[in-house]
């Protein structure tokens, strides 16, 4: 059981730009985000509270493609008890996939190794999920009692439906909600692929990372209030998780504003339905341990 008023952050990244660098951070509209960021950074920037809670525990996410990442986080969160779990990131088509994952489970830190992910939304082909490597991987993954983040955009909803017929042992979340198309006001795709993926009782979904997919400088809760409509009917939220894409959504309000908008949409939630998007939802995915983090000293 999660923890009484724990506030879970079920996203979040860090990147050191002298120790590894992330092209991505180039392209145009990236230059406040342009810098390393670590987790004391997130601690400055999460000063506000969400329905009487604090920030308490996180999920760190890979970021790019590299194992070598996967292992820094990994030793950082044996370190830092702020950081709960990392979803890290492996080459799924390898024939090795198997001892690799081995390997970062054994290794330093291994223990919160909870989930993979790959960046679909990046990936051309419309049935890469389905691809016989790509399907041998996550079995893998699944044999290992590690869960798959989903990351892609509307148009990919129909091989991550396929992939929940295929799997349905494997534990899934859709990251960033399916990234709904918020600034183009047309919902209708991804709305459709949402309540598809979400009748397939595996798959959970983080509300994060939708302010980023909205007017970054205009964006009001008028316009995400739709998105957390279709999210919480189709999903429920007992399988809904909170996250901040942070500091991703710094590019749109940052921390504090988010927060404060998610707080806003559950106002009409029980008290039983807030715990669960706030912290029960993730503490059961990614199987978080309040003991463990209290044992932890932070990083020096």
């Amino acid at each position: 059981m999660p923890d009484t008023q724990v506030l879970v952050d079920a996203h979040h990244h860090v990147w050191d730009l002298d120790l590894r660098p992330q092209p991505w951070l180039d392209e145009p509209g990236h230059e406040p985000i342009r810098r390393t960021f670590g987790t004391d950074d997130l601690r400055t920037a999460a000063t506000a509270t969400l329905a009487g809670r604090r920030l308490e525990c996180t999920v760190l996410v890979q970021c790019v493609a590299s194992v070598d990442e996967t292992r820094e986080f990994l030793a950082l969160a044996d370190g830092d008890p702020l950081i709960g779990a990392v979803v890290g990131w492996a080459d799924l088509t390898s024939p090795a996939i198997g001892g690799v994952l081995d390997a970062l489970c054994a290794g330093h830190g291994g223990t919160y190794l909870r989930a993979v992910r790959h960046l679909v939304q990046g990936e051309s082909d419309p049935d890469w999920l389905q691809q016989a490597s790509v399907e041998r991987g996550l079995r893998a993954v699944s044999e290992r009692g590690l869960g798959y983040d989903l990351l892609l955009r509307s148009h990919q909803f129909p091989q991550a439906i396929r992939l929940a017929e295929r799997l349905p042992e494997l534990p899934l979340v859709l990251d960033h909600a399916g990234k709904p198309p918020i600034a183009r006001h047309d919902l209708d795709d991804w709305e459709r692929g949402v309540r598809r993926l979400a009748t397939h009782p595996q798959v959970r979904c983080k509300v994060s990372g939708v302010v980023t997919e909205a007017d970054h400088a205009k964006w009001t809760i008028d316009d995400i209030r739709p998105v957390w409509e279709v999210l919480l009917a189709a999903f429920g939220p007992d399988r809904l998780m909170f996250g901040s894409d942070w500091p991703v959504c710094v590019l749109a309000g940052g921390w504090n504003r988010w927060a404060a908008t998610v707080e806003e949409l559950l106002a009409g939630c029980s008290a039983a339905e807030t715990e669960a998007v706030l912290a029960g939802t993730a503490t059961t995915f990614y199987r978080l341990d309040a003991a463990e983090r209290k044992r932890r000293t932070p990083c020096s």
